[in-house]
């Protein structure tokens, strides 16, 4: 099983994979952890590096699962056939999943760090509609409906049956 999940912050796109690779038992890359100089917050790194780590991981792993909001790093994946699921839902689920997000620890030194950048997440969420760049809704939509691979989109949230199967929530 290959999965790369694309969506916007707060889409579930980390919930969604963190269900999948529990029921799969599969390796899971998170792409924050990859994109962005280790320690700082919004600071990148060479994008060409983080692509091949991309790449590296994704040919050390038989079966992997990498999540993201970075169209970059998710189109260095899909030459691995990977399922793309694009979590395509509206800025007001995106918000209330930012709202109740647990402390990130591979972002932030500490939940005051995390409280502090909270209003700025959310107009960056809610920008994703209108931005340009491998972070917006253009580019995700574009990247999904070039791929000729396996996919699936979902415009409401979703949700990991008993037996694996992806759901959606009504």
């Amino acid at each position: 099983m290959r999965f790369a999940i694309l969506g916007n912050s707060g889409s579930g796109k980390s919930t969604l994979a963190a269900e999948l690779a529990s029921y799969h038992a599969i390796p899971t890359l998170d792409l924050d952890t990859i994109a962005w100089i280790p320690g700082t917050v919004g600071v990148p790194r060479d994008p060409d590096a983080a692509a091949a780590d991309v790449q590296n991981f994704c040919s050390a792993n038989k079966s992997f699962l990498l999540e993201g909001c970075y169209e970059n790093l998710i189109a260095a994946a899909l030459s691995f056939r990977p399922e793309l699921i694009f979590l395509d839902v509206d800025a007001e689920v995106c918000e209330r999943h930012c709202r109740a997000r647990p402390f990130e620890a591979h972002k932030y030194g500490n939940p005051a760090q995390q409280n502090e950048k909270l209003d700025f997440l959310l107009q960056w969420v809610r920008d994703y509609y209108t931005r340009q760049g491998p972070m917006s809704h253009v580019e995700h939509l574009k990247l999904f409906e070039s791929y000729s691979g396996p996919k699936a989109r979902y415009q409401v949230e979703v949700t990991v049956s008993p037996t694996g199967d992806i759901l959606e929530q009504s």
